[in-house]
């Protein structure tokens, strides 16, 4: 699914306004009125009170026209019109006159502090104050606002986005930003839904069709794609009935020092499990025991060095090398990968240590071959790209990295983000469980097994993220996210292949 930013929505709804030949009064009717009936199928009627906070915009149009229907059927709402300018919007003023007009109360006045009302926690807020075309700092008195809405604990839906939120940066206050329990928005996905920064604010996300047009849809790239089960299995390389482990591939992982061959193992076992026709381990040689025993069905090089890796010569030509989990950084480790960049033409998959000698001897990026694939965590990242502002200037800042060394980046977090030049995935599978050590090993030897059977490495990429993800997905239905060990991810790699293919249940009639 596409993610568009906020220009790329605007133009969209201007495009379907000129093709359907309708007016945008109409389409925020429309908008609104999808919005009511997801309100309406879960209240069914409750008595609940419903506080409905418009702003002046756009935004504030589809809170009126919710209000408007929410009264025509019975419930129990409040109107507040939050003043936070003396302009309004056009479609505004039409539906604040269309909500007067069915002869309710008049929607209450905000202008400032003193006008804040009361919220239970039992109570019911609809947040319509701010779009994504929020593009200043809120007022001090609105910021309390929001602090008085978020303080209630109450359920909060905000429309669209949730108010406070800019569409393209992160929020000059913090705490001037709706926490919303379910955000539904229009059409499409917005990429502050994703980010570690932004997502924070909404519990819940609904994308509903409000009928923009489809062509335009199509036919314009998103500013990022959001990566689910529809989107991999598209990616998926079946198998034929005479294929042997040749076809699939040899990989080498390289990595591993005294105390950290687990790493590998973690790594090695992953590129296996992956489908990696074949997968041999380049480890120092206190690791060989445990290699050999851990993952019987590999083969294992060592290094003379007992330790650490001193040196990196072997005598096959792999398929593809994922390179640096627990390989430490010890001066003939860090010389031995120098040496080895120089002279290699496979493609790589670089991860942890390797990322690591790279942010300290940057001249060595030069000799990366094009389009290898670097998984770091957030600390490596930064040690490889330097500080960032928030969460839009480090993408920005990983999109120029990758053109400069046409290398794929895989932003690891709890939306992965898999970047590559300008385009950018957005990964929908993981949980909070795989917040645990190996797991980035894991996902190193998935990606390096998928290029060892002739995945494309942005693809692997891409669908290795995904696949990791539901691997731990599966993962915690027996284990919770406390009790998720790597391995437990490595162990469900199989069934989440399986889960590509499986359908849905049917829904069974209510007796």
């Amino acid at each position: 699914m596409k993610i568009f930013s906020a220009s790329q929505m605007r133009k969209a709804d201007e495009v379907t306004i000129q093709s359907q030949k309708i007016t945008s009064l109409e389409l925020m009717e429309r908008a609104a009125t999808q919005i009511f009936n997801v309100l309406h199928q879960r209240l069914q009627g409750a008595p609940i009170p419903i506080h409905v906070f418009c702003g002046i915009g756009n935004n504030g149009g589809d809170g009126l026209v919710i209000s408007r229907l929410l009264v025509e059927h019975g419930y129990h709402v409040t109107t507040y019109i939050v003043n936070f300018s003396d302009k309004r919007s056009e479609d505004f003023l039409a539906n604040y006159d269309r909500l007067k007009s069915i002869g309710t109360e008049w929607p209450t006045q905000l202008k400032s502090e003193e006008d804040l009302p009361n919220i239970k926690q039992q109570d019911m807020v609809i947040d319509a104050i701010f779009g994504i075309g929020l593009n200043r700092p809120l007022v001090p008195w609105v910021i309390n606002l929001i602090k008085h809405i978020n303080a209630a604990r109450c359920f909060t839906l905000s429309i669209d986005v949730p108010s406070g939120l800019y569409a393209d940066k992160a929020p000059d206050n913090p705490e001037g930003v709706i926490y919303a329990s379910t955000t539904v928005t229009f059409q499409l996905p917005k990429l502050i839904f994703f980010l570690p920064e932004t997502g924070q604010y909404s519990q819940d996300l609904e994308v509903i069709d409000i009928g923009l047009n489809r062509d335009f849809i199509a036919q314009t790239k998103g500013f990022a794609e959001l990566i689910s089960k529809n989107e991999v299995l598209s990616l998926y390389k079946p198998r034929h009935k005479f294929a042997h482990k040749g076809d699939y591939g040899h990989c080498l992982i390289i990595g591993g020092s005294y105390g950290k061959i687990g790493s590998t193992v973690l790594a090695t076992k992953s590129a296996l499990r992956i489908g990696a026709g074949l997968a041999t381990a380049y480890i120092p040689e206190c690791g060989y025991e445990i290699l050999q025993t851990s993952v019987p069905e590999a083969m294992v090089i060592t290094d003379n060095e007992d330790d650490y890796i001193s040196k990196i010569k072997f005598d096959f030509d792999p398929s593809v090398i994922g390179i640096g989990i627990g390989l430490g950084i010890h001066e003939k480790t860090t010389q031995a990968f120098g040496e080895f960049l120089k002279q290699n033409k496979t493609m790589l998959v670089v991860d942890a240590d390797a990322i690591n000698i790279l942010a300290k001897e940057p001249e060595l990026l030069q000799f990366l071959p094009k389009r290898t694939v670097l998984t770091p965590h957030p600390g490596e990242l930064k040690r490889l790209i330097g500080e960032w502002k928030d969460d839009f200037d480090k993408i920005n800042k990983v999109k120029e990295f990758s053109a400069k060394y046409d290398c794929i980046v895989v932003i690891k977090g709890a939306n992965t983000m898999i970047v590559y030049k300008d385009d950018i995935y957005v990964n929908t599978s993981g949980n909070p469980g795989m917040a645990t050590a190996g797991s980035g090993d894991v996902l190193t030897g998935i990606i390096t097994g998928l290029i060892s059977q002739g995945y494309d490495p942005l693809h692997a990429a891409v669908f290795g993220v995904y696949l990791h993800g539901s691997s731990g997905d599966l993962a915690i239905q027996e284990t919770g996210y406390q009790g998720l060990l790597a391995s437990d991810i490595v162990s469900n790699i199989g069934k989440s292949y399986l889960e590509l293919f499986k359908q849905p249940e049917p829904i069974q009639p209510q007796a």
